[in-house]
């Protein structure tokens, strides 16, 4: 079975969902969908810490299906401005542990990672997968992927 690392932008997927369908992705079955095809070496997921109860309830549940839950504080700016992304931190990991598999499997639709995609997938000749809802995810990440798999029911909870 071919191994594969996952890399889980969490406030992208979390936003573009609820945007695009008002539901909430459903780890368990995105789990289960890759589970199937790749024996997972690696599964990150990138979150921002504000602290509260059901975040940390949802941040066990990751843990439970297998993640490694990585988080970083909310900070907000004094002009009401907030700041907390994960891109440079999943770049690195990605380019540390993507090149151990032979899939990088990236559930993000941020445009910011296509050159991440690209280096992974010309430089180090690996299969990348993106997943993300496709009105929301740039098109430069869908071109850059060996494989855009867009979001539908079969994703989402509820």
């Amino acid at each position: 079975m071919p191994t594969a690392a996952i890399f889980v932008d969490v406030q992208n997927i979390y936003y573009t969902c609820r945007e695009s369908f008002a539901r909430n992705f459903d780890y368990n079955a995105f789990w289960r969908e890759v589970s199937a095809k790749y024996e997972i070496v690696t599964a990150i997921a990138y979150a921002i810490d504000r602290g509260d109860s059901k975040q940390r309830e949802f941040q066990n549940i990751l843990r439970a299906i297998g993640f490694e839950v990585k988080l970083k504080p909310y900070i907000q700016r004094a002009d009401g401005s907030a700041k907390g992304d994960w891109d440079v931190g999943i770049t690195l990991d990605a380019m540390e542990h993507g090149t151990q598999t032979d899939t990088t499997i990236l559930l993000s639709g941020d445009g910011d990672f296509d050159m991440l995609v690209a280096k992974l997938r010309h430089k180090r000749n690996k299969r990348v997968e993106v997943f993300s809802c496709a009105p929301l995810t740039a098109t430069s990440l869908i071109n850059a992927a060996s494989h855009f798999r867009a979001i539908d029911d079969t994703l989402l909870l509820g």
